[in-house]
């Protein structure tokens, strides 16, 4: 009997090394910020700030703000929930004055700007009937795109390409980028799509935001499918990906479905504690 116990506890004693070497599988998504940031954030985030608030009183006298109250309160409601998990990928998210507001208009879309200054469009909302989980994937990639600064990385490059490589680095150092400038390329951070990589990068950031928060990340693929078949109601679709800086709506779908066991664990521990939405 003894000798039969102690094969048992040599036998445990030789595999608990093993078993404790194994390393721990690793918790959310692993993405990198852009690159070329060369104009400093501070003057992205005030420059953007700006922006923003034409926007936002263009659209007050024209009586598209924030018309549906209830609404607003959703939107806002979700972004608190979302915001205070954006320091994992970004700690000056911290210090950013957050904004969120609902503009009136049929356009499908949605941003966040850089400094964290966020904006839906009714249109995204009817169109797709958006239920709370999938509110939390559109904000949450739109503010990934804010988190991995995105939007600077292309106002660096759209303000290099005016400026010209050989008096970047003064003009930067100097603070003395004139306000056109600045506003031309806020407006093409805003505007213009994002690179694939950008795209893909901000999908799987946003689902550990809204996973984190409490939403389930699976609504992502969800919003994709909804995109999908609206753009056949709508008669066009979507072109190829080879010619788009998009990645297809079959390919996000995809790397959506093949993110999910890396934030579905956050999601359940988020219900686990009781604060799924």
């Amino acid at each position: 009997m003894m000798t039969r116990l102690f094969a048992v506890v040599l036998a445990a004693a030789l595999a608990w090394p093993a078993q404790a070497q194994q390393p721990a599988p690793k918790e959310g998504v692993e993405v990198k910020k852009s690159g070329l940031l060369l104009l400093p954030a501070s003057t992205v985030e005030r420059s953007a700030a700006q922006q923003y608030d034409q926007l936002v009183r263009s659209a007050q006298q024209k009586g598209l703000l924030n018309r549906d109250r209830a609404q607003v309160e959703r939107l806002r409601r979700i972004a608190r929930d979302l915001i205070p998990q954006s320091e994992r990928f970004n700690k000056d998210a911290l210090r950013w004055q957050w904004q969120v507001n609902l503009i009136s208009s049929k356009s499908v879309n949605a941003f966040c700007m850089p400094g964290g200054k966020i904006a839906f469009f009714t249109g995204i909302i009817d169109s797709l009937k958006l239920t709370d989980d999938e509110v939390a994937s559109i904000m949450g990639h739109e503010i990934a795109h804010a988190l991995l600064e995105h939007g600077r990385a292309r106002m660096s490059e759209a303000v290099l390409k005016n400026v010209g490589i050989s008096v970047a680095a003064a003009v930067f150092n100097l603070g003395s980028l004139s306000t056109e400038l600045l506003a031309q390329a806020t407006n093409l951070a805003v505007s213009l799509p994002y690179a694939r990589k950008q795209e893909s990068d901000s999908d799987l950031v946003g689902m550990e935001l809204a996973a984190r928060a409490g939403y389930d990340p699976r609504a992502a693929a969800a919003v994709w499918h909804k995109m999908a078949a609206l753009g056949r109601a709508q008669g066009g679709g979507q072109p190829p990906q080879f010619i788009s800086t998009h990645p297809s709506h079959e390919t996000r779908i995809k790397e959506i479905e093949a993110a999910l066991p890396q934030v579905m664990p956050l999601y359940e521990a988020a219900k686990a504690r009781g604060t799924a939405r």
